[in-house]
């Protein structure tokens, strides 16, 4: 006991207490935590990225070349994120048939989970947006009004009012938005694809887009033609007065001709 007590009063005994404590402290984690998982979805996302890597050296690289830094056909995609190789490529307007002032949208050739895989691979190139969750592109709880507001301040310059689309110049044009799924829609205001300016969240925060989103699936919903009789197309308040204007004045001009003949032969007779 005399030895122990010693031992003890030792002084590095502090200091050896310490170690061993350290020691059973780091075995105990490197026991119990869970380096397997995070091992696995490592191994998993290198996974990914090498088969996105061969999707991409076959239908992407001969315009956006081989490690992504661009060519005289295609722009670069370092930093362009996950979330625009997502709209691209899951709209069908890459890979792209032809060049020209504008990438139609067309029938989609990947797979989602072949989209996922050049996604993954794009976003190693460099740190862009990334695809957006279910719950970031939602309606649920959703300013329609205030929607509308920012739809208007923001995109009916080139979508028009009501999301019906438009003609650009150099036969360039805004596509309309029917039927586009409430995912692009996000990705696209994410990442501003071709003439379209991108909003990111510092300049429009999600709850924004939420709001865009709601309003435009309202307008051009299955029940929106109901809501204010016939919209002439969506073309917008001057296209639509012109045409009231044309034909409104038109068929008063006709009526006021009718009357007048007729009330001509009355007086005759």
């Amino acid at each position: 006991m005399k030895k122990l007590s010693a031992r003890r009063r030792h002084p590095l005994a502090a200091v050896v207490v310490l170690l061993l404590a350290l020691a059973a402290t780091g075995g105990l984690y490197a026991a119990f935590a869970p380096a397997g998982k995070a091992q696995a979805d490592d191994t998993a996302q290198s996974l990914s990225i090498n088969e996105g890597k061969k999707l991409y050296s076959v239908g992407c690289a001969s315009c956006h070349g081989t490690g992504g830094q661009g060519s005289s056909d295609g722009p670069a995609l370092t930093g362009v994120g996950a979330a625009a190789v997502d709209f691209q490529v899951g709209s069908g307007r890459m890979p792209a048939q032809q060049p020209g002032p504008q990438i139609e949208k067309k029938k989609v050739i990947y797979s989602q989970a072949e989209i996922d895989k050049l996604a993954a691979y794009v976003a190693s190139l460099g740190a862009g947006p990334t695809m957006p969750t279910a719950q970031q592109y939602s309606m649920d709880g959703a300013n329609i009004a205030k929607g509308g507001e920012l739809f208007r301040t923001n995109c009916a310059q080139c979508h028009n009012f009501s999301g019906e689309g438009g003609a650009l110049t150099h036969g360039k044009y805004a596509p309309s938005l029917e039927g586009v799924s409430q995912k692009h829609i996000y990705e696209a205001m994410q990442t501003g694809p071709q003439n379209m300016p991108n909003f990111p969240d510092t300049t429009m925060p999600q709850q924004n887009k939420q709001d865009i989103i709601a309003y435009i699936k309202t307008v051009n919903g299955d029940n929106s033609a109901s809501a204010g009789g016939l919209k002439l197309g969506g073309l917008g308040p001057v296209s639509e007065g012109l045409f009231g204007w044309v034909f409104g004045l038109g068929a008063l001009i006709a009526v006021a001709i009718w009357v007048a003949a007729h009330t001509a032969k009355a007086k005759k007779s």
